[in-house]
């Protein structure tokens, strides 16, 4: 059986065509936001739809299959990431109405069985990521705590009983740190050490 993994992400307020349309969109959220309470009426902007208190599951151009030109890149880009050309991926890509961080729901399926102790100690000793996990004092990675930090965040570690060894959790990063500004730091680093 080959691994598997189901992606359900967030991706930050961004332009509908552009995946990062940067202050331009975050603005637009700040002031949709503001008449929204206020009931006072708007037009969107930088997006097909209102993005204050709302979720859009359209980012970038839809392709033939009916899946968006982001779900695209992040199978791609998994895939590269990974070094795992045969490794199944579905991805749904969503416009949520935060500043900062790109989270993910995650179904990961494996080719063995993996107990939830074998996971998080295998997270928690990984460089980069860090376990917050503890439902019962609800503690758990969400985007509001974790803008302008480096790590990987990762919780909600839980069995899938839908698939044979099923994993879900989830996860959070700040997109302009860890998805951007430190990852081209950490690979030049990288780069000079070789």
């Amino acid at each position: 059986m080959k691994d598997h993994v189901v992606v359900a992400g967030d991706l930050d307020a961004a332009h509908l065509q552009h995946p990062g349309a940067g202050q331009a969109a975050m603005d637009e959220l700040y002031e949709q936001s503001g008449d929204f309470l206020a009931a006072r009426a708007f037009e969107p902007k930088q997006f097909a739809h209102r993005i204050a208190f709302n979720c859009i599951p359209h980012i970038d151009v839809f392709l033939e299959d009916g899946s968006t030109k982001e779900e695209w890149k992040m199978v791609v880009e998994t895939k590269k990431i990974m070094h795992a050309p045969d490794i199944e991926i579905a991805a749904t890509c969503v416009r949520v109405p935060v500043l900062r961080c790109h989270s993910e729901a995650l179904n990961v399926q494996f080719a063995a069985a993996v107990s939830l102790e074998a996971a998080r100690s295998a997270l928690s000793s990984a460089e980069g990521i860090t376990v917050l996990d503890d439902p019962s004092s609800a503690t758990y990675p969400m985007p509001a705590l974790l803008e302008g930090t480096d790590n990987v965040y990762v919780g909600r570690l839980r069995m899938d009983p839908t698939v044979e060894n099923g994993l879900q959790l989830w996860c959070v990063a700040d997109q302009l740190r860890k998805g951007a500004a430190l990852n081209a730091v950490q690979i030049a680093e990288e780069l000079l050490q070789r």
